[in-house]
């Protein structure tokens, strides 16, 4: 598994904006391709639909813990030998946008037991459409660690230009910042490029259409089924 910086003159047949080196896509793969259509089908059972979405988060986790930084060490075997390897810099943790990047927590506790995790909920004006905080809750020296955002769908940038916003205000660096994300359309990663330059962002798909039920089907809030 791995990520490729986009700067691409098209993604999934759409034309998308130049996004730089911090905006990163994961290398499609027809299983990834798989998730993705069976997230986004109608039909999809809500048991079918979070085991798929919990394997496309481990996939995106796993590449965004690649974003963090190592550095070597030296163990020695059971046998005896030694051996140069890397190891995790200490300082990092999570922060979610809830509701639905809460979906994006267990992933990451599964990779990493240890790891704190924030929460901020961002709320949106019914007619407005502008974001506000309702409350945010981090670690107290979130200033010092490199922070993991999770939120799985981005259609216009809002919320999560809002959640960068308020960890900026708690003295995090931009460049510490790292978005984890599902799908995100061109008009949202262009948004976030424009805004925060400095912040990497991964997703799994730049698409002008996300799945924006993704929430209310991931825990069961949608009557379905």
């Amino acid at each position: 598994m791995g990520s490729i910086p986009v700067d691409p003159p098209v993604m999934n047949g759409h034309t998308a904006p130049l996004l730089g080196g911090k905006f990163k896509v994961l290398t499609s793969t027809d299983q990834i391709k798989e998730l993705q259509t069976i997230i986004r089908d109608k039909d999809t059972s809500r048991s079918d639909f979070k085991f798929v979405a919990d394997r496309l988060i481990r996939m995106v986790i796993e590449e965004g813990l690649n974003q963090l930084p190592y550095q070597d060490c030296d163990v020695v075997t059971p046998t005896g030998c030694a051996y140069t390897g890397l190891r995790y810099e200490k300082g990092n943790c999570g922060v979610s946008i809830v509701r639905s990047g809460e979906a994006m927590e267990k992933a990451l506790q599964d990779c990493c037991r240890s790891m704190r995790i924030g929460k901020i909920l961002v709320d949106s004006d019914v007619e407005t459409h502008e974001a506000h905080v309702v409350f945010a809750k981090f670690p107290d020296d979130i200033s010092s660690r490199k922070v993991l955002l999770l939120y799985p769908i981005m259609s216009s940038g809002n919320k999560v230009c809002k959640a960068v916003q308020v960890l900026k205000e708690h003295y995090v660096p931009e460049d510490h910042i790292i978005l984890i994300n599902l799908f995100c359309t061109p008009a949202a990663a262009e948004r976030i490029v424009q805004e925060y330059p400095d912040m990497t962002v991964l997703t799994t798909e730049l698409h002008p259409v996300t799945p924006n039920h993704f929430g209310q089907r991931y825990f069961g809030t949608d009557h379905v089924d």
